[in-house]
């Protein structure tokens, strides 16, 4: 998979967009499928997120259909059988690859909105792009310090007679999140600044667990931490380290993994919207920040539209 340091004066700044208030720093990157690849606060300078490969960075990814074996056409066997999997970052490449990233078609930055518009690749093929366009816009929240907000669409225009099959239920990551590895006291926030310490030795298979408030975060040593708050996402959540150390680098292969989940019947023919928000801060300040957007944000709901419906 593909390894690749990403520091700010290791990209030509058209590669790298990034806005910042002096509170948190958030980037999206053009050769990386557009994603989120770059998350940081006044506090903790260092990039929060974990770049070694495709199927890290905090990204979009989805799922459909029936799980095919596909290992004749070059499907990764580590990854077969495979559902639909439209990833922003790219596919797991083929037998001895680094991975292959995705196209970006769209890459700007107004105001303190950075836009892009990728065609993603099926994660589980060396090289094969889904029949979907993803579109992003990350921001930074309004009179909130520390807080991002990302809203996620993904378009499918899948073929009618293509192996996958009808439209079923099926878990979508709301959306997937990779850290650097010494961020690696996980808690569930639970409201009125009160947590709950979550546990799982390294994976995949990832732990499982219900945060009440839509909310996780995770700490490193000196009490500085990232969250994920996502509204529309279900009771489970996926979550835990994979790999061990305690390593900073955001191109090492250990890392932080966490995933609000919801089950979304994505169609052929089918668009889905959702927002989440990103956090910073140590743990009172997170707290009280996810006080105030589970105040203004906890009824929002996802949107999907299917024509076939």
């Amino acid at each position: 998979m593909l390894c690749c340091f990403l520091f700010t004066t290791a990209l030509p700044a058209a590669d790298l967009l990034t806005i910042d208030n002096g509170s948190v720093k958030v980037g999206i990157d053009r050769e990386k499928g557009g994603a989120i690849t770059w998350l940081s606060s006044d506090a903790y300078p260092r990039n929060i997120v974990n770049i070694a490969d495709p199927g890290r960075l905090i990204q979009q990814s989805y799922y459909a259909g029936r799980r095919l074996d596909r290992t004749s056409e070059g499907q990764s066997k580590a990854w077969s059988p495979w559902s639909w999997n439209p990833i922003q970052g790219g596919g797991v490449g083929s037998e001895g690859s680094k991975g292959s990233w995705a196209r970006v078609t769209a890459f700007e930055k107004t105001g303190n909105t950075l836009y892009s518009e990728t065609i993603p690749k099926l994660w589980d093929m060396p090289d094969e792009e889904a029949e979907a366009v993803m579109r992003q816009w990350t921001t930074l929240e309004p009179n909130m310090p520390g807080v991002v907000c990302v809203q996620c669409e993904i378009k499918t225009m899948r073929r009618d007679d293509d192996p996958w099959g009808e439209t079923k239920s099926s878990p979508q990551e709301v959306p997937a999140c990779y850290f650097t590895r010494n961020f690696e006291s996980v808690q569930s926030y639970l409201g009125n600044g009160k947590w709950r310490p979550e546990h799982q030795p390294p994976g995949p298979p990832w732990g499982r667990t219900t945060p009440p408030r839509k909310a996780m975060a995770m700490f490193e040593p000196s009490g500085q931490g990232v969250a994920v708050f996502s509204p529309t996402s279900g009771e489970s959540w996926n979550f835990g380290p994979h790999g061990g150390g305690q390593s900073n680098d955001p191109a090492a292969g250990p890392c932080m993994h966490v995933a609000p989940i919801d089950r979304v019947p994505l169609g052929r023919k089918t668009t889905f919207r959702y927002r989440y928000w990103l956090i910073v801060g140590n743990e009172s300040e997170i707290a009280s920040r996810l006080d105030a957007l589970w105040t203004k944000y906890s009824s929002e709901k996802s949107q999907l539209v299917d024509p076939s419906t």
